[in-house]
């Protein structure tokens, strides 16, 4: 998979610590505990023998994306979570990062190298099939790759990265078995292929458009399909499909709503929702006196960050970015966000790679940042932003004035831009706050309708370099600062050829920190816990990619249910 990006998860994601979850009404488990264990992976997992059969349950979503296609550059991690419950999963993974086939798609799934190339092949289960009848073959995978492999510009995708080095994709023994060769040997094969798009998007034109505001169910396959998709209500409801040839889904219907943060605590309280993220002290004292309902702290394999378009005309020159980033205290940020959790971390220093991982380094450290509001000031003097009578710097007539969208109503997020305003103007620049719906997050980052704003990276899997070009290229639809460069991009193709994976990490750690130090478009904030409560009972939570309680987990979303 890829990075995706996420707007109102930002007030508190991933943490590197530890796991446990407690029943509140009973104990204190939702309440503020400044002791309270965050722990890699808590999502309640349960074998389908302890679930029911039958029952329903409903999710808060921050937005239904104009854009479904999870491929698509203007897609959101909401996106693919929508995706997830109605089209295939034909790979997934454990929370600590091990990849495996999902069976009811595939009967083999195996890696090797021939002739110093690695070549993968994928067997498809026969059975596998699009709800409109079209059979799962190696179309599908043909099909995916021509769409993301960037040899076709017209394709607004995502992410180019690992598809670019593909060398073909052929039928194998019959229309069952698609067999992928890779130009060399390549670290990362194994996060590639998890979607796989229906034969009929088979031009720039339909993968573009197609699904816009269409979620196309004939297109898609699994244990769900779309029972009633209604963008004005913000509601997606999915039942189970009788078009499914697997184990059946332990739910009856599954349905999405559109909510901002007030919103879903509220709804979650009055029992419309089964689940609620709680990752504020005020949000976990509101739950903290209900019954039957479990609160579960995990990591979640996410940056937050501040970003800055560079095409805005008082952006342009990378002193004045740099400044901006040098005035950002992120301790007195974490101090706002964390408030009443008893929380601390190490501060994070890359995109690539999270600091629990090996091979990690302080890439931004390593870039020459650090927090230091005077010599920010000093940077915004050689840039020939003076400081006016107002405390704002001024240059040709123009303020150094800065708008920062934040989305959604939650007081956190609300208090984090205050935080950010006062640091601003300590170095004279005006920072608006323009507070927006949640539900307006995807169209908004993706036309770049913000000078500054504050945003997470979330992570699909741990292969971090795998997705470097994503990050960092000069035609990222993830990284929208608008900072890459012809020659960054030659640098990152040269670090992709290196097909070790223990080298090219400690090459892409040193070329990050000379990225950051050359771009000054990203920087990142904090990682912090994910703290989610449910109805007690409710497990295998958050199966999709992306999703906040198992780490890097991804499982079938057959099996989430009610415990018996």
């Amino acid at each position: 998979m890829k990075f995706k990006f996420t707007g109102a998860l930002a007030a508190g994601a991933i943490a590197a610590l530890a796991l446990s979850a407690c029943t509140a009404g009973g104990g204190d488990s939702a309440s503020p505990e400044p002791s309270a264990e965050i722990k890699v992976a808590d999502y309640n997992p349960q074998p389908r023998e302890n679930l029911k059969d039958g029952g329903t349950a409903t999710f808060r979503i921050n937005e239904i994306t104009p854009q479904l296609n999870p491929f698509n550059g203007d897609a959101s991690a909401d996106t693919t979570t929508l995706w997830t419950w109605s089209n295939p999963q034909i790979m997934l993974m454990s929370p600590d990062g091990v990849a495996a086939k999902n069976d009811a798609y595939l009967t083999d799934w195996t890696t090797e190298v021939k002739d110093g190339k690695t070549v993968v092949t994928f067997t498809i289960n026969p059975e596998a099939h699009f709800n409109d009848g079209t059979p799962l073959t190696w179309k599908s995978w043909e099909t995916t790759w021509v769409a993301n492999n960037g040899t076709n510009e017209e394709y607004a995708a995502s992410s180019t990265d690992g598809y670019s080095l593909i060398e073909s994709v052929t039928q194998g023994v019959d229309e069952r078995q698609a067999v992928v060769t890779f130009s060399q040997e390549y670290a990362w094969s194994d996060g590639l292929f998890w979607n796989v798009l229906h034969p009929a998007v088979d031009s720039a034109q339909v993968y573009n458009e197609a699904y816009m505001n269409n979620p196309h169910p004939e297109w898609g396959a699994g244990p769900f399909a779309i029972k009633d998709f209604d963008t004005n209500g913000g509601t997606v409801t999915y039942e189970r499909n009788p078009e499914w040839w697997g184990e059946t889904a332990k739910l009856e219907t599954v349905t999405f709503r559109q909510l901002d943060d007030t919103a879903s605590i509220n709804a979650f309280k009055n029992g419309e929702i089964d689940m609620a993220e709680t990752r504020t002290k005020d949000t976990l004292a509101q739950v903290a006196d209900m019954e039957g309902v479990v609160t579960y702290r995990a990591q979640r394999a996410a940056n937050n960050l501040f970003q800055l378009d560079s095409e805005k005309p008082q952006l342009s020159d990378p002193k004045v970015r740099q400044a901006i980033m040098m005035g950002i205290n992120r301790e007195a940020i974490t101090n706002v966000v964390w408030d009443g959790l008893g929380y601390t971390e190490e501060p994070v220093g890359s995109f690539t790679l999270f600091p629990f991982q090996d091979g990690y380094e302080d890439a931004l450290g390593e870039a020459g940042w650090k927090y230091d509001p005077e010599a920010a000031g000093k940077l915004l003097d050689e840039a020939g932003w003076a400081v006016g009578e107002d405390g704002i710097r001024e240059k040709d007539g123009e303020k150094l004035s800065l708008t920062l969208p934040l989305f959604g109503d939650d007081p956190v997020t609300e208090a984090r831009g205050k935080v950010i305003n006062a640091l601003m103007k300590d170095i004279g620049v005006e920072m608006k706050i323009d507070v927006r719906p949640s539900s307006d997050f995807s169209s908004d980052y993706t036309s770049k309708n913000w000078d500054a704003v504050m945003l997470a990276f979330t992570s699909s899997d741990p292969f971090g370099f795998a997705y470097f070009c994503q990050l960092y290229c000069s035609d990222s639809s993830l990284n929208l600062s608008a900072t890459g460069t012809p020659e960054i991009d030659e640098q990152i193709h040269e670090l992709e050829k290196i097909s070790n994976p223990d080298e090219q990490i400690e090459a892409g750690m040193k070329l990050e920190s000379e990225i950051l130090g050359e771009t000054w478009g990203v920087f990142p904030l904090y990682a912090g816990p994910w703290i989610v409560t449910a109805k007690e009972g409710l497990a295998n939570l958050t199966p999709e990619t992306y999703t906040g309680l198992d780490l890097f987990g991804v499982h079938p979303v057959e099996n989430v249910g009610w415990e018996k």
